[in-house]
């Protein structure tokens, strides 16, 4: 098999699949956001089995202990699309100068802003900037996988509220940001790739971000359930942090763009979750009045200005939702959970196929990929690209991370169904 050659038609299978085309193989993507990966230890056992060279796993995405997928694995499980990721972690500290940590017993690499301390009850503590005279900002309890960001709102005065106390890491990329982009969308595009980038800037509420984790002292309201209220109580502060945010992401859109173009074909939007398993957190009325409008804005600028798709990550029940991405300009759906109520994969696919990509709903990772057996995996892969497949509008990804525990022999019987469906 010629490597490169196989590796130059990733690309164009990703164009054909993101434009509604047949695709010659349904494209696979493992690790190319921040949830669409596979936890390092999953990473690890992969590498084990592959029988590629041993060497501890890096782990760029410390928040949920995320392993980077490189380029012989990449090539081991015929994955056809690699991340554009941020220069920083979500605690604000640089993806750069590896050092050793050991990790559930597992040797991995992480970077040297990755500083941590165990307090009494064996709990382990991560800080924000890689400052520890700073109070932490995320905890992994003892035995765990990942981490939780630990809130720390000071007490509000209702009187006066500040809508600039939540925009403070809402900032302008510096040109050591634009510098990284550049040099990663063309390390990526070298690769023959499809790339997806996540350019940052956009969460518009992500409560993965609210308790703003890289900042050492954050502002404004950063308690998750004091967020959700203040979506509907304090709806005009909500917008004012919107409007900036918004502001801010186009004006940094404009300054990475010249330096990345064409290389990149698919830039990650956000992670704000709209469903439950059975229900949402919000009417799609209100998802009309505070979200859609800077969505909007932001989509329009990436479609005037670039060929990029835009993609969204919402877990949950979001069928309800899927008008009014498609009307914002979302033009991919991550990460399928079909599993939730209303998100059945055939109803999904004659509703909405012709509008939207499906990026993900290859596998269910709460059910059966952790806890069925390598054939019900099979089976349930096998059904999924038969549903999704035809016509294109499809990139084969499970639903969100591929998590710890789950058992090597699923995951692959995962990677060889697509294989098999894809015929090779």
């Amino acid at each position: 098999m010629n490597i490169e050659a196989e590796k130059a038609k990733s690309r164009k299978r990703l164009a054909a699949a993101l434009n509604h085309r047949q695709p010659d193989r349904v494209p696979i993507d493992f690790g190319s956001t921040m949830c669409t990966g596979i936890h390092a230890s999953c990473v690890d056992a992969l590498r084990d089995f592959y029988g590629l060279e041993k060497r501890p796993v890096r782990i760029h995405e410390p928040f949920q202990m995320l392993g980077m997928i490189e380029g012989d694995l990449i090539q081991a499980m015929g994955i056809d699309v690699i991340g554009v990721l941020g220069r920083k972690t979500k605690f604000g500290f640089a993806i750069d100068k590896w050092k050793s940590w050991e990790f559930n017993g597992q040797e991995v690499l992480v970077p040297e802003g990755f500083n941590v301390t165990v307090d009494a009850k064996g709990d382990t503590l991560i800080y924000p900037q890689g400052d520890t005279s700073a109070p932490p900002s995320g905890r992994m309890p003892e035995g765990g996988y990942f981490f939780d960001c630990i809130v720390r709102q000071d007490p509000l005065d209702e009187d006066n509220l500040d809508p600039e106390d939540n925009m403070e890491e809402f900032v302008g990329v510096s040109e050591e940001d634009t510098n990284h982009f550049a040099h990663s969308a063309e390390v990526a595009e070298a690769t023959g790739l499809g790339v997806v980038a996540s350019f940052g800037g956009t969460t518009f509420g992500n409560v993965g971000d609210v308790p703003g984790p890289a900042l050492k002292h954050p502002k404004g309201i950063r308690d998750v359930t004091e967020w959700y209220v203040s979506t509907t109580s304090r709806r005009d502060y909500v917008h004012k942090v919107f409007e900036w945010q918004c502001e801010m992401a186009i004006k940094n859109l404009e300054r990475i763009f010249p330096v990345v173009g064409d290389k990149v074909d698919v830039a990650y939007l956000c992670g704000t979750d709209f469903g439950t398993q059975t229900s949402a957190f919000c009417s799609v009325k209100t998802f009309d009045s505070l979200y859609f409008p800077y969505y909007k804005r932001v989509c329009d600028w990436i479609h005037s200005n670039t060929h990029w798709k835009v993609m969204k990550h919402s877990c949950g029940a979001v069928s309800k939702f899927l008008p009014s991405f498609i009307e914002a300009g979302i033009d991919i759906l991550n990460p399928v959970q079909c599993s939730a109520a209303g998100m059945a994969p055939e109803e999904l696919k004659a509703n909405f196929g012709d509008s939207l990509v499906f990026w993900g709903g290859g596998v269910d990772t709460q059910h059966t990929l952790p806890f069925g057996s390598p054939e019900e995996v099979r089976e349930q892969v096998l059904r999924r690209c038969e549903v999704f497949a035809p016509g294109g509008g499809f990139v084969f990804n499970t639903i969100h991370n591929v998590q710890a525990g789950t058992p090597l022999a699923n995951i692959v019987a995962m990677i060889d169904a697509v294989h098999e469906f894809n015929g090779s």
